[in-house]
């Protein structure tokens, strides 16, 4: 009868993308797939990344990585591979240094090696001996095994927390036990426990915190001290200790934790790196850290860091889940104000979109109809990115909502705007805006303060652009605004964009640029204003091959089609 094959042990990597944001990801199922197709278990957003990257297998009693012919490789700890075992901590990455980082973990690796050591330690020993206490070693082992278990099925910190103080307490034999986390120069008392099982006072801990501040600044190893009361020595610094009727002190360095860096978990090794300290003292007998409880000591150490650094970036990813929740709302928000319905019919029609690089954009467009003989259209790009850009459009949104047919008035409420935003920013934030009144007659008016040159597409395939007549909106005081006029022939299209569009970038870093825009105009010329717009979105998502872009991209496309056309 052949032997049943032994489950996978649990196992999880830490997915760190270009942005250096984390997610812990288990790995699960078996094999477990990793590439850039919506059907892999783990998605790479990274168009560098093949579609069926690599997988991750269990063989033989370990987990295996093996790449998947994929274009560009897959490395572990730096080096390529086609297939490797994969050990606690390794680093993965996918053939480009600025794409993501994987890094793999065994769940509770060091509290399964400590299990195995103190079972090798308790099986050696049939009988108690002073050296070897069979006791001993397995109420040390029966102390691991439940910090062990309460690891795996914790969701309460503190809870492990307090395991790793009562394991301590058991391993070491001291009487106290507090675990204290940094807070700029104090120490605050996160877990107190007494060896009996039972809570402690804050003020139950007698050494000054200071005192303990000031030695893990300046060392990071295990720090210890017996007092023996029969040598008194008045020269000597520990008659501190005996001042607080203490016999014994130990304190374990708690610091962040590095990974990625070989086969093992390390610790980084300044003082401004510790982020606690595990204290423990006694009252009657001196703490044992001899037969190995020194190591069994800072191995906790590690497992308490490495709780609290998973804490942390639990911590972190809920507050990045909530601010994406929340952006994620104003997204909406900010789509629901773009308009709605597009002219399709009559004697205008027109095409617009706009793609924000972020979760909210600064750029927006909008196109009113002021009466059936006249149509409002703006184009605004807010310097700067993010929520506060986006606030901003919002801002300039309403202010120009309405709109006048008089052209004269186009020039007013501009030198009003400008001023509007002087006052509130300084300067400090601006706008660059087409703003503009096309009538049943063809005539264009428009003020172009400082936005990319919008492109008129004549009928005969001449290309005309529509220059800057004033500065950025809010950029300076007594700016002036000037008013120009074209008209239109029936057949002519307006195209209208942001500079996200000419400025997209692709993987090599080159920009779409005009020439690219040019083309493809000259290419649709005769066509619709929603096979215009097509196009451009088309060549723009073909040049940049999904890589990420730094702008939004905003393009409004509009086609004149003469007075004789219904009114709509």
């Amino acid at each position: 009868m052949s032997a049943a094959t032994p489950a996978a042990p649990p196992a999880s990597l830490m997915v760190i993308d270009p942005n250096g944001r984390r997610a812990r990801v288990r790995i699960e199922p078996i094999p477990f797939r990793i590439g850039r197709q919506p059907e892999s278990d783990l998605i790479i957003r990274d168009s560098r990344a093949s579609r069926t990257h690599a997988r991750i297998l269990f063989e033989q009693g370990e987990y295996v990585i093996e790449d998947c012919g994929s274009r560009h490789g897959t490395s572990v700890n730096g080096h390529r591979i086609t297939r490797q075992p994969l050990h606690n901590s390794d680093r993965i990455e996918f053939g480009a240094q600025d794409s993501y980082q994987l890094i793999f973990a065994l769940d509770g690796a060091e509290l399964k090696r400590l299990v195995d050591q103190m079972g090798e330690q308790a099986a050696l020993h049939d009988s108690p001996t002073a050296a070897h206490p069979v006791g001993g070693n397995l109420g040390k082992l029966r102390a691991i095994l439940d910090l062990a278990r309460t690891v795996q099925s914790s969701f309460s910190v503190d809870d492990v927390l307090a395991s790793v103080v009562d394991t301590a307490l058991t391993i070491t034999g001291a009487e106290r036990g507090f675990l204290m986390l940094r807070n700029g120069t104090a120490l605050d008392t996160r877990v107190a426990r007494h060896k009996r099982g039972y809570h402690l006072r804050d003020t139950d801990l007698r050494v000054p915190r200071e005192v303990l501040h000031r030695a893990l600044q300046h060392r990071r190893e295990l720090l210890s001290m017996n007092f023996d009361p029969t040598a008194i020595d008045e020269t000597r610094p520990q008659n501190s200790i005996a001042d607080l009727e203490l016999r014994s002190v130990v304190c374990v360095p708690l610091v962040r934790i590095r990974t990625g860096q070989g086969d093992s978990t390390s610790m980084l090794s300044t003082g401004s790196e510790t982020v606690g300290v595990l204290y423990m003292d006694s009252r009657v007998t001196a703490a044992d850290l001899t037969g190995g409880n020194r190591e069994l000591l800072q191995t906790l150490a590690i497992e308490a860091s490495t709780v609290l650094e998973n804490a942390r970036l639990l911590v972190e990813e809920r507050a990045k889940h909530q601010m994406e929740e929340e952006l994620q709302l104003a997204r909406t928000i900010q789509q629901s104000l773009l308009p709605g319905k597009l002219p399709t019919e009559g004697w205008m029609a027109a095409s617009a979109g706009s793609v924000a690089s972020r979760e909210v954009g600064g750029d927006y467009y909008d196109i009113t109809a002021v009466d059936p003989r006249c149509y409002c259209v703006v184009v605004a790009d807010v310097s700067g990115k993010g929520v506060a850009s986006a606030l901003l459009a919002s801002l300039l949104q309403g202010a120009l909502i309405t709109a006048t047919g008089v052209p004269e008035g186009l020039v007013r409420r501009i030198v009003r705007l400008n001023q509007f935003l002087l006052d509130r920013t300084g300067g400090e934030k601006y706008a660059t805006l087409f703003y503009s009144l096309l009538h049943d007659d063809g005539r264009l008016s428009y003020v172009n303060a400082a936005q990319c040159p919008p492109i008129v597409v004549r009928v005969n395939g001449e290309c005309i652009e529509l220059e800057a007549t004033g500065m950025p909106v809010g950029l300076m005081e007594g700016a002036e605004f000037a008013l120009e006029t074209l008209r239109l022939a029936p057949g002519d299209r307006v195209v209208i964009y942001s500079d996200g569009v000419t400025e997209a970038q692709n993987q090599k870093r080159e920009f779409f640029g005009k020439k690219r825009l040019n083309e493809i105009l000259k290419t649709h010329a005769g066509e619709s204003c929603s096979a215009i717009h097509d196009a451009i979105q088309e060549g723009v998502t073909a040049f940049t091959e999904g890589a990420p872009q730094s702008d939004d991209i905003t393009l409004v496309v509009l086609e004149y089609r003469g007075s004789s056309a219904p009114p709509v």
